[in-house]
């Protein structure tokens, strides 16, 4: 609950927009990658182990806003994702925003 509660709004799907193709095709939200990334980093996962926390861990489903008969997303998105971050200067650009995020919109309340 803390972590929904801290870092709900951190990422939207704007900030990584021109990250990926504009073809139409349904895909995983990018704020939600952003999100199971560092998930996945606190708690030292694989690929294979995050993809598995996503689809039967009652509190990663709520961190990350899922359906509780919501299944996740395969556990390859997770590389294509950080060999998206790994372009050009995008880390820099997201640890820049994650950081004027924070900064800027400090936390006033607190969950009941």
């Amino acid at each position: 609950m803390w972590m929904r509660y801290r870092l709900q709004e951190l990422f939207i799907d704007e900030d990584f927009a021109e990250w990926f193709p504009a073809d139409g095709r349904r895909g995983v939200s990018p704020a939600r990658l952003a999100m199971v990334a560092v998930l996945q980093y606190a708690e030292n996962l694989t690929n294979r182990q995050t993809a598995r926390m996503m689809a039967c861990r009652i509190d990663w489903k709520y961190c990350l806003g899922m359906e509780l008969d919501e299944s996740g997303f395969d556990f390859s998105a997770l590389s294509e994702f950080r060999d998206r971050l790994a372009r050009d200067d995008r880390a820099d650009r997201l640890l820049t925003l994650m950081v004027d995020r924070r900064v800027t919109t400090p936390v006033t309340a607190k969950p009941t």
